[in-house]
């Protein structure tokens, strides 16, 4: 039976996989932070000792160190790791505290070239391959989401970096771009964000009050779509015998296609009245 590790399952996408993933047959390594359920499920699937939850803070060297450890004296190979422990957050960089920079990059980008690093021996005896879970902000920097973009950014470098890389060993690097995906993990963002605002000093806070406002009247048009679908198409890149590079869901499929290839000017301008910050005047200092 094939194995794969699902890195941030707890909730979201990560437990959809986990869950889809195991229906297909997998043993799944359910890589989590803190505490863990999978079962049972909308499909009425009781707990399964197909999925075995490994404690795993892509974070932390250690416990990366440590989860490979024990996966390695289970099996002899993976058929996949799939890096999808991600975090977002967002502000304007003036007002985004220098810990909150550290942690983006740290879970989003760092992270995942630790876990790839770690698992590349199980991976190469497992014939298995990568599957990086990206985001539009990956190709297209968004205003107010500077830190999340940055991290998207350097996760599509990293995985351009290794497809060559890994090429000797024939372990496909696949990227896969979820759009607008119903989540906790905005909620938690928008918590944070409000929190570091809290903390910033009130007179630089005032000069972005009416970016954030219409940035938060204009997020608030986005209708998410399930973790389902995100799901399907991750399974997929993990199924496929010959995987493409990348594979988009929803509007990331014309959002990020269209968006990358436009001039700059055109392009900034149509994220600023997407955002709702075209024509947004500097606050009074």
């Amino acid at each position: 039976m094939k194995a794969v590790l699902v890195t941030g399952s707890t909730g979201g996408i990560g437990t959809a996989t986990v869950r889809l993933l195991r229906r297909r047959g997998f043993t799944v390594y359910a890589g989590a932070r803190g505490p863990a359920d999978f079962g049972p499920d909308d499909h009425g699937a009781a707990a399964d000792p197909g999925v075995r939850v490994v404690p795993l803070d892509v974070a932390d060297p250690e416990s990366v160190a440590a989860a490979a450890k024990r996966i390695a004296g289970e099996v002899d190979g993976l058929a996949a790791v799939i890096n999808n422990a991600g975090v977002i957050v967002q502000g304007p960089l003036e007002l985004v505290p220098a810990d909150e920079w550290r942690r983006q990059l740290e879970v989003n980008t760092l992270g995942p070239a630790l876990v790839i690093r770690e698992f590349l021996p199980l991976l190469r005896t497992g014939s298995g391959r990568i599957v990086n879970v990206s985001a539009v902000t990956g190709r297209v920097a968004m205003p107010l989401l500077g830190a999340v973009s940055v991290s998207k950014h350097g996760l599509e470098a990293l995985s351009n970096a290794l497809r060559l890389e890994l090429a000797p060993w024939k372990i496909p690097v696949v990227v896969v771009e979820p759009g607008t995906t119903r989540t906790e993990i905005f909620t938690r963002a928008a918590a944070a964000a409000d929190a570091a605002l809290q903390q910033a000093d009130r007179s630089r806070v005032d000069l972005y009050r009416p970016q954030l406002a219409a940035y938060e009247k204009a997020l608030a048009r986005f209708k998410p779509g399930p973790v389902d679908k995100v799901a399907e198409v991750i399974v997929r890149a993990v199924e496929a015998r010959h995987p493409r590079r990348r594979y988009a869901v929803a509007e990331a499929r014309t959002f990020g296609a269209i968006l990358t290839n436009l001039p700059a000017p055109l392009r900034d301008r149509l994220l600023a009245t997407a955002t709702g910050l075209n024509g947004i005047k500097a606050a009074e200092s």
